[in-house]
């Protein structure tokens, strides 16, 4: 008997598609555009064992196939799944096995299913490793660290059977009032581009293939509010909203995700400019694009006819559905000449050519041996990428490192000591006693001989300020208070869905949730309660460090009273708590650095520090600029930055090479973990106005007490370019500066000139720009580039100076 050529591994992947596709009836192409089943419907656990369920067997036999099977193994609040009736490590792989198996002996051409599992921070199943929140991955600004922290979640995903992982990646924290901040690498287009590569090749180790999240410009909602509303023209669109799927795409993603919102009026998901003109025919993308869940069934608002929905989203370039029901009617669409044979044909190709470059034909299911994945090592990474997510805001009068002399400590607050406040959204159950919360970390850190006592103080959300007085009391009698205050995007059995998983709100956050996918906020302050356990703990005259486990920046305006240290530890994950104490006493460094900017209150929105620099003056009744800017972070040491060096002072835009080089000196007793920042920022020339400033490079040092370490950024072309009118990215002749420093309002610049030939190049070095930067002053060639900026009210005082 003859092999058909698809089954033939020998054979070329696009020879082995189109012999397929010729074989395929219209019904089994359909079958294979279309991911309608939630996962945890495809089985059920019975006295035996999991089993499949009829409901599974019929979806399979409605198309005589299957093109994708979603979150089989996903548990959570909104799924209902836990450790009752749900499936871990080893049943997971079974029964995705069984569900190949099915498929492959059930359906007359044996199309394996691709299996798509969420893996926000992890693998968001029973027993998966639940890694930081994506905000928490880009404070380490370590994209090599993250790289190794998502290979080890991928790998225990594929080892359970999984091919897809849905990772959010290229939304941007522009308003921190949105509830999915925690989503987000940050707010600047460059560090995630960076953290979005790192993702990439970190689940290709494991063989996982990635879908990216959101297909584009989802950050840029109005209002903070989770909805399609945006506002976008197209440069901004360019210029801020792109530069993480560029970067995504062409490190090797599988796909991305089409987004709820709306570009020029009309949804991502039908929007041809954006899935066919940019991602495909600008940039060569090759992958697929599915949708997000839902989101074609909502253009019946547009067509008014699903039939006509279908087709508005395939044409557009939308391959592969989520939960639609609409895009099941895609023969009808063709057989009504609503869209093409062809425009249906394409969109298969690319769901069977990656089923077919991740070898699913030969081993559908990976058989465990002894390459399984180590959880061990996994949750090791993860609580490496904790350590260093761990950001020190602030700090005066030398409290930290916490010595370990202390007789007694108190630790209060609402997250001092609840593991589900401190692992984020899209998580599942965990088990009991696994994972550290920052009262555990704090007590093992401290060793037997310190008191350490505790009390909530309050709860996370309201005005009841009854538990306050004790709180207070426990702080005034201890020689130091940790108070732990934040958010929590932890969801619970009484948390309402919308039908794509969002938490429904409207007339008050739900229960035990700030933050998360659903849950916007109009005011970025702390709650009431918690305000007021601050001002009283603040008012005993005890030293107080503030800890802030959270998804988002929460404003921090003036305190009335003294805080010595304010730290962010945003979501670290299970083992956080371990993480956080482990800074706090100086056993590991504070490296982390802002990647989003902290507003004062949400009245100031936006603050980003990468704005169009139109040389606003500020409002009259309060400070314009943010509490901290985004790049900063102290550390235990005194540092101090010299002046960037340029090799030459002038380059041509097609031969732009140079070395930008900044010296940075530990003057003080402690090890100094430095994220050295490179911005560009133009002064004249480009065709669209300007930006403040744009980060375009950092470098990690370790820089020993007493010792210097010489930051090198090589700048090229990439590093210069802007968005030109083109919308393709250029060196434009100009004039501009390199900025170093440690953070995006506390830099160093040297002028560049980009000449308009290519013979201007002037192999001299730039001029020396001065002496070096001690700490609080400013360069003397010019003010601070941001008129509306102004000095922190709370000062880099020791033990950091930059």
């Amino acid at each position: 008997m003859t092999v058909p050529l698809y089954r033939d591994p020998a054979a070329a992947v696009p020879e082995r598609v189109r012999d397929l596709l010729g074989r395929m009836t219209p019904a089994e192409k359909v079958g294979q555009v279309n991911q309608r089943m939630y996962g945890w419907h495809a089985y059920e656990r019975t006295p035996g064992g999991h089993r499949l369920t009829d409901a599974f067997r019929k979806e399979v036999a409605a198309f005589d196939g299957m093109g994708a099977l979603y979150g089989l193994q996903r548990a959570d609040p909104w799924s209902g799944v836990g450790f009752e009736d749900g499936l871990d490590a080893r049943d997971g792989a079974r029964t995705a096995a069984a569900v190949q198996q099915h498929v492959v002996d059930h359906t007359r051409l044996g199309i394996p299913v691709l299996l798509v599992e969420e893996m926000p921070h992890g693998h968001q199943a029973l027993d998966g490793t639940v890694l930081p929140v994506n905000l928490a991955a880009g404070a380490t600004w370590d994209p090599e660290l993250y790289a190794d922290a998502v290979a080890a979640a991928a790998a225990e995903l594929r080892a359970r059977g999984a091919h897809i992982a849905l990772v959010s990646a290229l939304d941007l924290v522009r308003d921190p009032r949105w509830g999915r901040s925690e989503e987000c690498f940050g707010e600047d287009p460059y560090l995630a581009a960076r953290m979005t590569e790192a993702l990439v090749e970190g689940a290709r180790r494991a063989g996982v293939a990635v879908v990216l999240k959101h297909f584009a410009g989802q950050g840029a909602t109005v209002g903070g509010r989770n909805s399609p509303a945006t506002e976008l023209g197209v440069r901004e669109l360019h210029e801020v909203h792109l530069a993480a799927a560029r970067a995504g795409v062409a490190a090797g993603a599988a796909g991305v995700m089409a987004a709820y919102n709306e570009f020029d009026g009309l949804p991502c998901v039908a929007n041809r400019y954006l899935l066919t003109d940019v991602l495909r025919d600008e940039w060569g993308f090759d992958g697929l694009v599915m949708a997000d869940g839902t989101a074609v069934d909502r253009l019946l608002r547009l067509t008014g006819d699903p039939v006509r929905a279908a087709a508005l989203a395939l044409d557009a370039g939308c391959d592969l559905s989520l939960w639609d029901d609409s895009f099941t009617r895609l023969g009808e669409a063709v057989e009504r000449g609503l869209v093409s044979v062809r425009a249906l044909d394409a969109a298969v190709e690319r769901v069977l050519t990656l089923k077919f470059r991740l070898g699913l034909f030969e081993q559908p299911v990976p058989s465990a041996g002894p390459d399984a994945p180590d959880r061990a090592e996994a949750a090791e990474l993860g609580e490496r990428l904790a350590r260093a997510s761990v950001t020190l805001l602030a700090h005066e009068g030398g409290v930290l490192p916490l010595p370990r002399t202390l007789r007694r400590i108190a630790v209060v607050g609402p997250n001092a000591d609840c593991l589900p406040h401190q692992i984020g959204d899209y998580t599942a159950p965990q088990r009991p006693g696994d994972g550290v919360t920052v009262l555990e970390g704090i007590r093992a850190a401290a060793g037997p001989g310190v008191d350490v006592v505790t009390a909530p103080g309050c709860a996370l959300v309201g005005d009841d300020v009854s538990l306050v007085p004790s709180a207070a009391a426990s702080a005034a009698a201890s020689d130091v208070a940790v108070l732990v205050l934040g958010g929590s995007s932890a969801r619970s059995a009484d948390t309402a869905f919308e039908a794509n998983g969002a938490a429904v709100t409207g007339s008050g956050a739900p229960a035990g949730m700030t933050c998360g996918e659903g849950v916007d906020l109009a005011d970025l302050s702390l709650p009431p309660a918690q305000r007021a356990l601050l001002d009283a703990v603040s008012a005993t005259g005890t030293p107080v460090v503030v800890v802030l486990v959270q998804g988002r920046p929460h404003a921090l305006p003036e305190l009335e009273a003294p805080v010595h240290a304010v730290v962010s530890a945003w979501y670290p994950g299970p083992r956080g708590g371990r993480a956080v104490a482990e800074v706090l006493f100086g056993d590991a460094e504070p490296r982390g650095r802002l990647p989003v900017s902290v507003p004062r209150s949400a009245a100031q929105l936006p603050v980003h520090y990468n704005g169009k620099d139109h040389r606003y003056r500020g409002y009259a009744d309060q400070s314009a600029g943010p509490r901290h800017a985004f790049g900063h972070g102290l550390s235990y040491t005194t540092v101090v930055y010299g002046a960037p060096r340029l090799s030459r002072a002038r380059v041509a835009p097609g031969a732009p090479d140079l070395v930008c080089r900044v010296a940075v000196r530990n003057t003080g007793t402690r090890p100094a973990d430095e994220t050295v920042q490179l911005y560009v920022r133009r002064l004249s020339g480009g065709t669209s106005w300007p930006r403040v400033r744009e980060l375009r490079g950092f470098v990690r040092l370790r820089v020993a007490p007493g010792d210097e370490a010489e930051a090198v950024f090589e700048v090229d072309a990439a590093t210069l370019a802007s968005v030109g009118r083109d919308l393709r990215p250029a060196v434009e002749p100009g004039v501009v500066e390199l900025e170093t420093g440690p953070a995006s309002d506390r830099t160093r610049a040297a002028r560049l000139e980009i000449t308009h030939s290519e013979s201007g190049t002037d192999p001299d070095l730039a001029p020396d720009p001065g002496p070096d930067l001690a700490p609080g002053q400013e360069p003397d060639s010019e003010p601070d580039s941001e008129p509306d900026s102004e000095p922190d009210s709370e000062p880099d005082s020791a033990p950091r100076e930059t």
